[in-house]
């Protein structure tokens, strides 16, 4: 699939994924360098991409991002986890370290929109690659910047991992059931966070460059992306320093709110108010709940949470499943099924709200990966080309910055960029390949 045949895959909600092409992306013509690997810097910088920024990948080389790297036994070809993240990229090898290739990426910054990178505090000033002198060579430029700890702080310098600052932030300690082990969440949260704060804050200060001409710097952290998530549990540590432990899937303001067991499966029930509690109790048969003295608040369905669990579950494992989700629905009561995550991504819903999408595979055929979680009036065009080998696009995005196809060879030539052989279709051989045949 060509670069103009992916710009004209329009993915429209409810539709298929070649819906036309009356939509133009909202970053269309934004480019954005990212030195940033593994996974926040990586996840925003797809974000980017699909809403339609051009994203060159700048990499170190022979290996270039570790998450090449991160595979399962049975993967072959590039890991699963480092294509989901990095499809509709391009990439470019630069040896930073060398004055040639650094001279390169300061020419390629000049006339760039956005620069990500997340390394530990101080190595891009060692590399003279700093926020200072970025903005000497362009005074436009968003640099936005994901670190452990944050840029400020007795913890500044340190390295950052998604389940060190997990467990630092106190995210770890409210996960789990009652009374057991505190548990990491079973997905990588802060670093997914940091990607998607990193790239409301670009947009923010693409903004305010649009306004006044000017970039800036962005920060956010590890750390950051963890702690946010505590807004409710902060409120009750700051007012009453209630010190929340692990509960489950119970929620720590409401009842009844939680993952309950039935006759052969799981259902998830939300009865966050009043109203929704009384159709819960009415749909279980037991319409006196409403006016236990047990239950007829929130705030005793909370003090009574495990007692109210203990006698929903009961009545929950006289049916099915499928037969109290009818109940539910036609009562208007939240209830979700618990799927894993098979079942989640293969639900229609999943297709119909566009989170699950086709893109192109390195072999040239088809492959689905997650897609953009923002629609733009009901549309969106996602970046669907395949992830990149390293240094695959070194000439092409080169080009793309105005050099010289004779400044390209000598970049080349003196080992400060690498251009690898680009993939071909499936079937057929490599450049490279066909040279030696």
């Amino acid at each position: 699939m060509s670069d103009a045949d992916r710009a004209d895959q329009t993915n429209e909600a409810g539709q298929g994924d070649l819906a036309g092409a009356a939509f133009e992306q909202p970053l269309k013509g934004v480019k954005v360098l990212e030195l940033s690997q593994i996974m926040a810097g990586p996840t925003c910088g797809l974000m980017l991409a699909d809403m339609g920024a051009e994203v060159y990948k700048v990499e170190k080389f022979p290996g270039g991002d570790d998450a090449r790297n991160y595979r399962r036994e049975g993967d072959s070809g590039l890991p699963p986890s480092f294509m989901m993240l990095n499809r509709g990229k391009r990439s470019i090898g630069i040896n930073v370290k060398s004055e040639e290739g650094k001279a390169a990426l300061l020419r390629m910054v000049a006339q760039a929109d956005v620069l990500t990178e997340n390394f530990r505090l101080g190595v891009m000033e060692r590399l003279g690659l700093g926020y200072d002198v970025l903005r000497e060579v362009n005074p436009a430029l968003i640099y936005c910047s994901i670190t452990g700890y944050g840029r400020a702080g007795p913890l500044a310098k340190k390295g950052g991992f998604d389940l060190i600052l997990q467990a630092f932030s106190g995210l770890i300690s409210v996960t789990g059931e009652d009374g057991g082990e505190p548990v990491k969440p079973g997905v990588s949260i802060a670093d997914v966070n940091a990607g998607v704060l990193a790239a409301v804050g670009i947009l923010a200060a693409y903004i305010h460059r649009l306004r006044t001409g000017k970039g800036q710097r962005v920060d956010t952290s590890l750390l950051q992306a963890s702690m946010q998530q505590l807004y409710w549990y902060a409120a009750g540590y700051f007012s009453r320093g209630i010190v929340p432990k692990p509960s489950g899937t119970a929620h720590p303001l409401i009842a009844p709110y939680q993952v309950y067991r039935c006759q052969d499966g799981r259902v998830a029930i939300g009865g966050a108010n009043q109203a929704n509690w009384e159709r819960i109790a009415d749909i279980l048969g037991h319409p006196e709940w409403k006016d236990d003295a047990r239950f007829d608040t929130p705030d005793l369905r909370l003090a009574n949470r495990k007692t109210l669990a203990t006698l929903i579950e009961a009545v929950l494992a006289t049916d099915t499943l499928a037969s109290w989700l009818d109940r539910f629905d036609a009562a208007a009561i939240p209830a979700g099924p618990v799927q894993d995550v098979g079942q989640a991504l293969e639900h229609e819903q999943a297709r119909a709200v566009r989170m699950v999408v086709d893109v192109e595979a390195p072999d040239g055929g088809t492959a689905r990966a997650l897609g953009l979680p923002i629609l733009f009036n009901g549309k969106t065009r996602i970046a669907a080309g395949a992830p990149p080998r390293v240094g695959q696009d070194t000439a092409q995005i080169l080009r793309d910055f105005n050099f010289t196809d004779a400044e390209i060879e000598r970049l080349v030539a003196c080992g400060a960029v690498l251009q690898a052989p680009r993939p071909a279709p499936a079937g057929v051989p490599s450049v490279a390949e066909a040279e030696a045949i």
